[in-house]
C-alpha cells in the first residue's frame, strides 16, 4: 500500500506542476513575464515586438509586458539594432535572401526602420551580386541543359526575385552567369 501511495503522490505532483498556469487571471507578474521571455530567447534572438506579441498571447497585461521588456532592454537582452544586424547577416549568408526580402522580414518582426537601416546597408551591391551569382550557379546545375534559353532566364530571374533581389540585379547576374556557363561548356566540346 505504501508503494501505491508514493505513486499517487508522484503522479499528483507531476500533474500539478504541468497544469500550473504560467500567469494569473490578472495578467501574471513581471517575474513570470521575464521567465517567459527567457524561454523564448533561449531558442533564438527575437525583436522587442515579437516578445511583446508572444507575451500578449500568453495573457500578460500590457503594463506587465512593458515592465519586463523595459528591464530586458536595460540589461541588453533585447536590442532591436543588434537583432536586425544578426538577422540580416544570417539570412543573407545562409538563406541567400536579398535586401528587399530582408527589409520585409524585419518589418514583419516589428523592427523599426531606424534599427533596420544600418543592418541592411551593411550588405553592399557587390555582396548582393556575389550571393545572387552563387545561387544562380547552384540552380544552373539542376536545370536541364536542353531547356530553352528564355525559359532558363525566366526561371533564374524568378528564383532571385522570390529571394528578394531587385530585377536589375537579377537580370545582370543571370546574363553574366549564363554567358560564363556557356563559355565553360563550349570548351568541353
Amino acid at each position: 500500500m505504501a508503494a501505491g501511495s508514493e505513486e499517487d503522490e508522484f503522479s499528483a505532483g507531476a500533474g500539478a506542476s504541468r497544469s500550473r498556469p504560467e500567469h494569473t487571471s490578472q495578467g501574471g507578474t513581471v517575474e513570470q513575464a521575464k521567465e517567459a521571455c527567457l524561454r523564448l530567447l533561449a531558442v533564438r534572438a527575437r525583436s522587442r515586438a515579437e516578445l511583446a506579441q508572444r507575451l500578449a498571447a500568453k495573457g500578460f497585461t500590457p503594463d506587465i509586458t512593458e515592465r519586463a521588456l523595459d528591464r530586458f532592454t536595460e540589461v541588453g537582452l533585447i536590442d532591436d539594432a543588434a537583432f536586425a544586424e544578426q538577422w540580416v547577416h544570417s539570412r543573407h549568408t545562409f538563406s541567400g535572401k536579398g535586401k528587399q526580402a530582408l527589409a520585409q522580414e524585419l518589418r514583419r518582426k516589428g523592427v523599426s526602420q531606424t534599427d533596420a537601416a544600418p543592418a541592411l546597408e551593411a550588405i553592399t551591391v557587390d555582396d548582393e551580386q556575389q550571393r545572387a551569382a552563387e545561387l544562380v550557379r547552384r540552380k544552373l546545375r539542376t536545370i536541364p541543359p536542353n531547356l530553352d534559353r528564355d525559359k532558363t532566364i525566366r526561371r533564374l530571374v524568378g528564383m532571385l526575385a522570390r529571394r528578394g533581389y531587385n530585377q536589375s540585379t537579377a537580370f545582370t547576374v543571370v546574363k553574366a552567369e549564363l554567358a560564363q556557363a556557356r563559355l565553360d561548356t563550349s570548351d568541353l566540346d
